[in-house]
């Protein structure tokens, strides 16, 4: 594992997922009023230099060794930006600024591909897209971007509970129930994540994972009531609040797990688990914005990052595994204390996505987060 380990939780700014108060994949406020503003996103990115690669992705989420290499073997440059949501990253495109390859997560990549901001990708052109596709069938053909036209899958992982052992042991129930245990009381946390918490309670229930039914989000928010008293608080910085023993058990994401075993002086303390009911899914893609000024070098960049052994140093840097056939046993070995990180082929079937809703079903999911919130 690099000695670099990223600072903070790559994830733990995802609660701005809240905020997507009502938006529609026809009303969302970013598609544009011309979708041929941009020229044709269907037309063939030639693979070649056309320039700097203009990067727009969360902090530290690649290796700089990995930069390093590609802008040494094809002669450019990486001009870095970061974003702390996926509404700032929608946002800056909006405003029109320009970029050539972003990195947003599913739900958002079908936004931005409904709305004939992305370009094309034709994988033919990527050497080890085989590696993907082949592999991992799902991405094939996911629900967010019919033949992953306009996308590449960068990273998944899923999410789970962890907990200090030296606090309440290691006899738990494998189920989201965990986190009401008395033993940690006072000391847990939930993410500050809408579909998150709605989704955990959802499963908890064995209710639909995004239900917008009214009656269904009345029974999860008595649930999650019920939870309150155990409660210290929302965070999305679940491993560094295991690290320094503000939480004994939390709702946790799988990279950022595999992140806390680097950085634990005695990792045998903490334990991670996928409850029995079901664990939400997720996953970042590489895409390239339709007014990208520099599209071939964007897919030289893709083409770069798929490489194996580019692979593995990523997978090594961030704690997030890869859909990239021969790359698994790197992230097998990261996560040997926690292999419930793992994210298999079989695992993407369950399809526990968090998806698109309608105007109406999104407001009623942030009516029933504010009441969790609430209290």
């Amino acid at each position: 594992m690099s000695p670099e380990a990223p600072p903070l939780s790559r994830r733990a700014f995802l609660s701005g997922s809240a905020a997507t108060v009502g938006l529609t994949l026809a009303g969302c406020g970013f598609l544009p009023k011309d979708p041929a503003a941009n020229g044709d996103p269907d037309r063939p990115i030639k693979v070649r230099p056309d320039g700097d690669l203009v990067y727009f992705n969360w902090a530290d989420f690649v290796s700089p060794e990995v930069f390093e290499g590609f802008e040494k073997e094809y002669g450019v440059k990486v001009v870095q930006s970061n974003y702390d949501s996926m509404e700032g990253m929608v946002a800056k495109l909006n405003a029109g600024n320009r970029y050539d390859i972003i990195f947003p997560t599913a739900k958002w990549a079908q936004r931005l591909a409904d709305g004939n901001l992305l370009r094309r990708i034709d994988h033919s052109r990527l050497d080890n897209a085989d590696r993907i596709f082949d592999r991992y069938d799902y991405f094939a053909d996911p629900w967010y971007d019919k033949r992953s036209a306009h996308t590449v899958p960068f990273t998944m992982y899923k999410t789970g509970i962890g907990w200090r052992k030296d606090r309440i042991g290691d006899d738990l129930e494998g189920s989201w129930s965990d986190l009401w245990n008395k033993r940690a009381s006072g000391r847990v946390f939930v993410l500050d994540d809408r579909d998150e918490v709605l989704g955990m309670g959802a499963l908890k229930l064995g209710l639909d994972l995004g239900t917008s039914d009214q009656d269904d989000l009345d029974r999860i928010t008595d649930s999650l009531q019920s939870l309150r008293p155990h409660l210290r608080g929302f965070s999305s910085d679940s491993y560094n609040n295991l690290l320094n023993g503000n939480a004994t058990m939390t709702q946790a994401w799988s990279g950022d797990m595999a992140t806390m075993l680097s950085q634990a002086k005695k990792p045998d303390l903490f334990g991670f688990e996928v409850a029995k009911e079901g664990a939400p899914l997720n996953s970042d893609c590489y895409a390239i914005p339709a007014n990208a000024r520099h599209p071939g070098t964007a897919m030289l960049f893709i083409n770069y990052m798929l490489r194996p052994e580019n692979v593995k140093k990523n997978i090594e840097y961030i704690g997030y595994p890869m859909p990239v056939a021969g790359t698994e046993d790197t992230y097998a070995a990261i996560v040997e204390q926690f292999p419930e990180c793992i994210v298999s082929a079989d695992d993407l079937k369950a399809d526990l996505y968090f998806r698109n809703g309608s105007a109406a079903d999104e407001q009623a999911r942030d009516t029933a987060w504010t009441h969790v919130k609430a209290g």
